[in-house]
C-alpha cells in the first residue's frame, strides 16, 4: 500500500518473525534505504520504536554489519572486497589507486561529498577478484591501473 508508513512497514517485517528482535536486521535495512543510504540517530529511533527494543540494541547489531553505514556515505560509494581471494590478487594495491586518486583514506568520504571510500570483507566474487563495488554495482577483476579510468567516469556522471 503507498499510503503505509515506515512503523506499518516494519509491523508486516515483525509478523513473519517469532521475536521482534529476529526483525531488526531487514528493518534496518528498510531505515537505511529510506534515510539516504545511512542510519542516522532518527533512524535507530524509528526501527527501535516499531520494534520495542532500543535505540542502542539497534546500533548494537547495525554497527557489527558492513551492510549498514552509520555515516552519510558519499554520492558515490566504492567498497573494494578485502578478503582472501581478493587480497591475493591485489585489493590492497586497488586501494592505495583509490585513496590516491580520490585524495581521502579509506573509511573516509570526501569533502564535497562525492565519494565514500570503503573496504568490505566479501562482495561474494572470489572466481574474479578483485572485486569493487561502485554504487552497488560489481566491477570484476579490477587493477590498479583501472582506477583512475573509474574515478574519471564518476566525476563526469552528473548528480
Amino acid at each position: 500500500m503507498a499510503t503505509d508508513t515506515f512503523y506499518d512497514r516494519v509491523q508486516e517485517l515483525r509478523a513473519e518473525y517469532p521475536d521482534p528482535r529476529s526483525a531488526v536486521m531487514p528493518a534496518l535495512q528498510l531505515a537505511q534505504a529510506e534515510h539516504g543510504g545511512w542510519l542516522s540517530e532518527e533512524a535507530f529511533r524509528e526501527v527501535a520504536d516499531a520494534l520495542d527494543v532500543t535505540p542502542a540494541f539497534c546500533l548494537s547489531i547495525a554497527s557489527f554489519y558492513d551492510m549498514f553505514r552509520l555515516e552519510r556515505p558519499g554520492r558515490h560509494m566504492i567498497e573494494v572486497c578485502s578478503n582472501v581471494s581478493c587480497a591475493v590478487r591485489g585489493a590492497q594495491q586497488v586501494v592505495r589507486a583509490f585513496e590516491r586518486e580520490l585524495g581521502l583514506e579509506t573509511g573516509g568520504t570526501s569533502d564535497d561529498g562525492e565519494f565514500t571510500l570503503r573496504t568490505v570483507e566479501c562482495i561474494g566474487g572470489c572466481g574474479w577478484a578483485t572485486v569493487v563495488a561502485v554504487n552497488n554495482r560489481h566491477r570484476l577483476n579490477v587493477q590498479a591501473a583501472d582506477v583512475p579510468g573509474i574515478v574519471e567516469e564518476l566525476r563526469r556522471e552528473q548528480p
